[in-house]
């Protein structure tokens, strides 16, 4: 896919708006990748599909596909592994299984916050709601809150302290397992993509996910080196999958995520439009 001047186009097949942790409204996600260039883009907000509908009425009048997706977190065993459930087509059936993830981040939130305040600082979960603005709570947006109130510096003081996996008031996810994570994707009509699997993304990981259905790998994430991005791509051909990428896009303008930022060519969208099409046929048959 190219432009008017004949030079290439890319896409951007991983993003996040407010109806999750991103700063943009799912319409300014849209206004963005047209300043960008893009010819597509696939909105993936945590455990929620609430933006879909608004990025896509923006994009009509600018012309971008929007790709409907979903970011799930998953266990493969003790390791956490994200899933992009990209192609979205079945959504009604999907939000029922997203409403019940949204209802443990919820639940996680509040234990979060009790941990905050035996710790002494006095967050309420009310103000931890208001910074998530509707959309699927999460722990940047118990950060947005510290920060708020002058409790942390930062995200960087926020995780480092309170929420990482290391941090005093850390609380563990509720956990699907990658099974699961895979069969929602496929239920929704959609393939399961392994998102920024970096460093951890080696055959011998690769290879059970793959068995449980995995359809592709995102090769191009900006938390990857050069090193990660080569042997990606040389497992996502050795296993027939098919190759995704994308900023993981939050909406900062600056920092080291920027929308398009990974020039993804829209050839390996039209191999996913391929797989997506296999998978149906199949379901079909």
């Amino acid at each position: 896919m190219n432009d008017e001047a004949g030079g290439p186009r890319f896409v951007d097949l991983h993003t996040h708006s407010t109806a999750s942790d991103g700063i943009l409204p799912p319409e300014g996600v849209i206004e963005a990748a047209a300043r960008c260039g893009l010819a597509a883009l696939a909105l993936t907000d945590h455990d929620t599909i609430d933006g879909v509908r608004a990025a896509r009425q923006a994009a009509e009048r600018v012309g971008i596909r929007v790709i409907a997706g979903v970011e799930l977190s998953a266990f493969d065993e003790e390791r956490e592994v994200h899933v992009l459930a990209l192609h979205l087509s079945h959504l009604d059936a999907l939000e029922k299984r997203l409403a019940d993830l949204r209802v443990s981040r919820h639940v996680r939130a509040g234990k979060i916050v009790e941990k905050l305040n035996a710790l002494g600082i006095p967050l309420t979960l009310d103000e931890v709601l208001q910074q998530a603005n509707g959309g699927a709570v999460g722990r940047p947006h118990v950060a947005r809150a510290l920060i708020a109130r002058g409790f942390v510096a930062d995200f960087r003081d926020a995780f480092t302290r309170y929420l990482g996996n290391n941090g005093s008031a850390f609380v563990a996810k509720e956990r699907l397992s990658i099974q699961d994570a895979i069969g929602i994707a496929h239920e929704a009509g959609a393939i399961a993509v392994w998102a920024h699997p970096s460093e951890g993304g080696r055959r011998e990981r690769l290879e059970p996910l793959v068995a449980a259905g995995l359809d592709g790998v995102e090769i191009r994430h900006p938390s990857h080196s050069g090193e990660d991005i080569k042997r990606l791509q040389a497992l996502t051909d050795f296993f027939g999958l098919v190759p995704s990428g994308g900023s993981d896009w939050h909406g900062a303008s600056d920092g080291p995520r920027r929308l398009g930022m990974m020039n993804i060519p829209s050839e390996w969208l039209d191999r996913q439009d391929e797989r997506v099409a296999a998978l149906t046929s199949s379901t079909r048959g």
